[in-house]
């Protein structure tokens, strides 16, 4: 890996090349250049609080593709349609995370809690990730298949190797010590 400055003349393709080979500095060469363009993006897109992480995803991204990378089209296009995805994943992760807090809030937990206080407990002081992290792995993975994932139990039961039975099971398992920890004061 090198660490040779690049200059500020040579075009985006070349230093992608470069960084393709592993070249660090032309790398951050082309974060500098287009960071700001990546963060307006985001900006422009609707993105009121996650921009910066975001334009990060953007370049981890870009980092992580950048042996892929072939030069037919402008780096500009390529760089844009990897922060398109980028924020197309931001918009399914944080549907999923509604979809799941809508359905921890929608089934009746078995004390006398109304739903407005799950969901103010939900989108007041509950911790997702840190719910999710609490749960047994086989529930776990359940949840992230059928929530985030958005996969029917028969798919999740061929990729578990399980019955689609202890698919729902589990499922039903999960959601209620989801329900239980919204409920801890």
């Amino acid at each position: 890996m090198t660490a040779r400055p690049k200059p500020p003349d040579m075009d985006d393709v070349a230093l992608m090349l470069q960084a393709r080979d592993d070249d660090e500095s032309a790398f951050a060469e082309l974060v500098r250049r287009h960071q700001k363009k990546i963060l307006n993006y985001f900006t422009r897109a609707g993105v009121q609080y996650d921009c910066e992480d975001l334009v990060q995803q953007t370049f981890l991204r870009l980092y992580r593709y950048r042996k892929r990378y072939v030069a037919s089209a402008k780096f500009t296009t390529f760089l844009f349609l990897l922060a398109r995805q980028v924020w197309i994943d931001e918009l399914r992760r944080r549907k999923r995370q509604e979809r799941l807090i809508k359905d921890l809030s929608a089934e009746p937990p078995e004390t006398q809690t109304s739903p407005q206080t799950v969901h103010a407990a939900v989108a007041g002081s509950l911790d997702l990730a840190q719910a999710l992290a609490s749960l047994p792995e086989g529930l776990r993975q359940v949840v992230e298949l059928g929530v985030y994932q958005d996969l029917p139990y028969a798919e999740i039961s061929e990729i578990l190797g399980i019955p689609v039975g202890t698919v729902k099971s589990r499922m039903f398992n999960a959601l209620k010590k989801l329900r239980e920890f919204m409920e801890r004061p």
